[in-house]
């Protein structure tokens, strides 16, 4: 590896961790045989994803050590730790390398496009950035890949939240823009709009628009939780379907640019046992 990418490695780490994240990761709801690969899987995620937001590297950097993931991923090398420590973890469960390889395919994305042109594209992008980790999820607990498209609506969704929540900051920060241009334009808006400390009611109808297609993706996920088989990753997502609901609740009737729009621990916990408690109801019903 380059002596470049070596001394680039701790630079590029946000310093974010599994309990910093808007949604659940391998909580305690999810069984202890399975959160080490799930924790490995997420480890191998934030590293990926911490390479391609940060604001300081080049691109031609970012895409070389993305390329270190993927290679010790597939057993290539081991110069990736990430790589490395979730390759063995598949090998051990006898899983395959596939949703990681398509988060890499995302994460590249992140380095070179800036800029979606409508639905159609940011869905596309959801499809490799989003989906891959929900996938995952289900095929270490066994799942029935019938599932792929209620968990594929579910994470769109919270990745359209995620790029609303951060419109913002996105732009500021590293000027990538996840709303669709042709909304924008649309609107009669430049990207210079999310440099305002406030969106114009324009914007906020943009938001709002993008805002209730989001909540159509999750009317598709609803019934996600009450058909998977494990109890307990079965109560995980419904928790992420009820945070995801508030928060698009959150979007309709607050400014991003302007406003908090992160649950705080205590709204997370009392939402969270809200719909425990509506799951378990709701699959005792479907049994009998």
């Amino acid at each position: 590896m380059s002596t470049t990418l070596d001394l680039t490695a701790d630079v590029l780490a946000s310093g974010k961790g599994s309990t910093d994240e808007n949604f659940p990761v391998a909580s305690a709801l999810i069984a202890p045989r399975h959160r080490a690969v799930v924790l490995a899987f997420y480890r191998f995620a934030r590293a990926a994803d911490d390479v391609a937001d940060n604001a300081l590297a080049e691109p031609a950097t970012k895409l070389e050590m993305l390329e270190s993931l993927r290679a010790s991923l597939e057993g290539e090398t081991t110069e990736a730790p990430e790589g490395r420590d979730l390759r063995a973890a598949l090998i051990e469960r006898s899983l395959t390398p596939r949703h990681g390889l398509d988060l890499l395919e995302a994460f590249r994305r992140d380095v070179i496009k800036l800029r979606y042109d409508d639905w159609d594209d940011l869905m596309d992008y959801c499809r490799y950035s989003a989906a891959p980790v929900g996938r995952f999820v289900l095929d270490v607990h066994g799942e029935s890949r019938d599932l792929w498209p209620m968990n594929d609506a579910l994470c769109a969704a919270l990745q359209v939240i995620n790029h609303l929540q951060d419109c913002g900051k996105d732009r500021r920060e590293i000027d990538r823009i996840y709303i669709p241009m042709d909304r924008l334009r649309a609107a009669g808006l430049g990207v210079e709009a999310l440099d305002a400390n406030r969106s114009s009611p324009a914007l906020r109808g943009v938001i709002i628009g993008l805002t209730r297609q989001t909540m159509d993706l999750l009317d598709i996920s609803r019934p996600f939780a009450r058909a998977i088989k494990d109890g307990r990753l079965a109560l995980e997502v419904g928790v992420i379907q009820a945070l995801a609901e508030d928060l698009c609740k959150l979007l309709l009737t607050r400014d991003p640019l302007s406003q908090e729009m992160h649950h705080d621990k205590m709204r997370m916990a009392m939402l969270g046992l809200g719909a425990m408690v509506r799951t378990s109801v709701s699959r005792m019903g479907a049994k009998r």
